[in-house]
């Protein structure tokens, strides 16, 4: 083991990763229908997941935002009963596994679950169309314990433009101000990951909380409309949020776009949905890498994207956030959950401080979600919860 790593472990050790995406639940959905026997994650899961709970010791994880996410074409009760179906696997799992995964709702139950030595678990959902357009279906994900809602995924919604779908509203409309504000009012984090440009910008404009990015990198570094322009970037001082750059070969090495674009086509092209990660899915996907190899990514290129987000926003304002289990392809020494230790120590071979470190892996995810909830208990007492629709709003 090189010093460097070694040195990553006993500093993972006391200041553990807070990883904001991990698409388990999803994951658990579409390969056994959330038959939790058939893939019980006490063991190796190595052959069908990138998430187990010995990957995550062994990576130093203590806090997981486990994705809530539903696709995007799913549309309205669909949205949302799926996405209640996703809450309730999260909660199976840290009922079935109280040894190692505890549910978190709050800053103070994060720190407490890692005294107690266990994975705090928190939840997030990963696009607005999760609340078919409702304020009190909004408010009935946070009282399940959502505690950030990714205002789109990779198509617009009625009230935001994504970043990956044709500019309609141009960033939020005043409906989805108000989604923003009741956020604020509830403490439920606004993630900007997946949004357009001009969304984050709305976003920020509006939101009186610190928000977050769960699973987004640097656009300077990789021209992807995924990742954060730095002008945005610069933006988090002043609001007080968080950057956690994501793992995501596409997002984060200029020479994986394209091949992704032609990966995704020979998915479509063989009836399957791009982000199908199936074993039918996975070995169309394996079938295309054989025959195009890919290029690939490894710690040193999300280090590249840390370096430059530190530049932007400083250390105060960076996290991680991998996206395990939501991509088909991974960066060689970041294969799975237990690959944090080498991201830390490459970043050490860059002569990141300890301080700096402990800043990026636990402490900041900690204080941007405990600024969230001084944010609301101020808001919850000058108002109460908003019953706009977006019809008034809208028109």
């Amino acid at each position: 083991m090189s010093a460097s790593l070694e040195a990553a472990r006993a500093l993972l050790a006391e200041h553990p990763v807070v990883d904001g995406h991990n698409d388990l639940p999803w994951a658990l959905r579409e390969q056994v229908h959330y038959d939790l026997d058939r893939r019980d994650i006490a063991g190796d899961q190595t052959a069908h997941l990138h998430t187990d709970i010995p990957r995550l010791r062994a990576g130093g994880v203590g806090a997981q935002f486990w994705s809530v996410y539903v696709r995007s074409d799913y549309a309205g009760d669909q949205a949302v009963s799926a996405t209640l179906e996703q809450i309730d696997v999260v909660r199976r799992l840290a009922a079935r596994y109280p040894d190692d995964l505890r549910l978190a709702y709050t800053a103070d139950e994060m720190e407490a679950a890692r005294a107690d030595g266990r994975i705090a678990s928190l939840m997030g959902a990963e696009g607005g169309h999760s609340i078919n357009n409702s304020l009190a279906t909004l408010r009935a994900l946070y009282e399940l314990g959502v505690r950030y809602m990714t205002l789109t995924h990779n198509d617009n919604i009625d009230w935001a433009d994504s970043a990956t779908d044709e500019p309609r509203a141009h960033g939020l409309t005043a409906f989805g101000r108000e989604v923003v504000r009741e956020m604020n009012r509830l403490g439920m984090l606004v993630d900007l990951s997946h949004v357009s440009a001009d969304t984050m910008r709305d976003a920020l404009d509006t939101s009186v909380a610190p928000v977050v990015f769960s699973h987004s990198s640097a656009r300077a570094v990789c021209d992807h409309p995924r990742n954060i322009p730095d002008d945005v970037l610069e933006r988090l001082p002043a609001n007080g949020g968080i950057a956690m750059a994501t793992f995501v070969p596409k997002f984060i090495l200029p020479e994986a776009v394209d091949w992704t674009l032609r990966a995704d086509a020979n998915m479509r092209a063989h009836g399957l949905h791009h982000l199908d990660t199936t074993a039918e899915g996975m070995a169309v996907h394996r079938a295309f890498e054989a025959a195009n190899p890919r290029p690939l990514a490894t710690a040193a290129t999300v280090a590249d994207h840390l370096d430059h987000m530190r530049e932007a926003a400083g250390i105060d304002h960076l996290g991680i956030g991998g996206d395990f289990d939501g991509t088909a392809f991974t960066p060689a020494d970041l294969a799975d959950v237990s690959g944090y230790p080498n991201l830390v120590a490459e970043l050490l071979d860059r002569n990141w401080s300890e301080a700096d470190l402990a800043k990026l892996t636990w402490q900041n995810a900690v204080r941007v979600l405990r600024g969230a909830e001084d944010v609301a208990r101020t808001l919850r007492a000058e108002r109460g919860p908003s019953i706009a629709t977006i019809e008034q709003l809208d028109g």
